[in-house]
């Protein structure tokens, strides 16, 4: 599964790390519903501090089609808040 976090690239994580990656797409959205800020910063830290983590970083001249695109580290709420869908940022 391939997956973008803008500014940054794409990184191939398994299948496996989508369940775990939900429950930290879970924290981001709480935060981002209860406008909490310090929580937001955290919640987004940790759901890319994961991703990098498990991923393996796919070449910077690489250019595959990704499931699912992740904020920059620096986005606003505002910013993540329009990127969500139904599902959050990240689908399933």
């Amino acid at each position: 599964m391939i997956v973008r976090i803008m500014g940054e690239g794409q990184v191939d994580l398994t299948d496996a790390d989508l369940e775990l990656l939900n429950d930290f797409d879970a924290a981001l959205e709480e935060a981002i519903e209860s406008g909490d800020e310090a929580k937001f910063r955290q919640a987004l830290h940790d759901l890319l501090e994961r991703v990098r983590e498990d991923g393996k970083p796919l070449p910077p001249d690489s250019l595959e089609p990704s499931q699912f695109i992740l904020p920059h580290a620096g986005a606003s709420m505002d910013e993540v808040r329009e990127m969500l869908q139904n599902d959050g940022l990240i689908p399933g």
